[in-house]
């Protein structure tokens, strides 16, 4: 039995999970900017926002990038840790804008603000690493993997700095790149340090369990979570824009 893995890339998928970190980084931007102008820090304008970041930005992308991840032995997911990470980036997401949105200029919100978000960044893809199953396990790189813990809390607290410093639509799109770039680099980094290890010579013998799914049947997973999100920001949008029109068609008339 040979426990060496093979493994690979395939590099349109990491293009595409970069090209989703800035779609959903710049979302993220432009609902932050709206929350920062309107001084307006409801609920769902701020949960809307941390979808966009949390939700598509990093977890969508940091599935795809998994999907990117070519093993030479078959993989599932369990949908109970795939899910609690989506729900914990989701959530972290919009209480580090929340938090900062109140108070903008503010070091101290910023900066701790910075560091719930990049751990709960981290927390979310080791928590999606652990819901990969297949046969055998993951020896880790523990230097490595602090690497990119501190990525991930230079990077979030760069996010949220950016998240309320960019009034240009050009600006913004910059900053979801330089966004993306930073989501990225913590994810790769955080798969640099792991190493497979196969303790079965069943290869191909797919893991089976409660709730596991293949790694054939992920993408249409990611899909459809990443499509209801971007329906959910859609329509946050459109009554958002439906609002001021009503108010400023209210005050004309007045």
């Amino acid at each position: 039995m040979n426990p060496e893995v093979l493994s690979s890339y395939q590099w349109t998928l990491v293009a595409l999970s970069f090209l989703i970190s800035v779609a959903g980084a710049f979302v993220a931007l432009t609902a932050a900017t709206r929350i920062q102008r309107t001084n307006t820090h409801s609920t769902f304008n701020i949960l809307t926002a941390g979808m966009a970041l949390g939700g598509v930005g990093v977890w969508a992308m940091h599935f795809v990038g998994m999907l990117a991840l070519k093993l030479d032995v078959a993989t599932s997911f369990s949908m109970i840790e795939t899910g609690i990470s989506l729900a914990v980036a989701i959530l972290a997401a919009a209480l580090a804008l929340g938090f900062v949105a109140r108070a903008p200029d503010s070091l101290p919100r910023m900066l701790g603000a910075g560091l719930l978000l990049g751990t709960s960044v981290a927390f979310m893809h080791y928590l999606g690493m652990y819901g990969m199953k297949f046969g055998g396990f993951i020896q880790w790189n523990y230097g490595i993997v602090a690497i990119s813990l501190v990525i991930a809390v230079v990077a979030s607290t760069a996010a949220l700095w950016l998240a309320f410093n960019t009034a240009s639509l050009a600006r913004r799109f910059a900053a979801a790149v330089v966004m993306a770039v930073a989501v990225c680099a913590m994810h790769y980094t955080g798969m640099a340090a792991a190493e497979f290890v196969c303790t079965t010579p069943a290869r191909t013998a797919l893991p089976r369990g409660f709730g596991y799914i293949s790694s054939f049947n992920l993408p249409s997973i990611v899909v459809m979570a990443a499509f209801t999100m971007v329906v959910l920001i859609a329509l946050d949008q459109f009554l958002q824009r439906s609002l001021v029109t009503h108010s400023n068609t209210t005050k004309i008339r007045r």
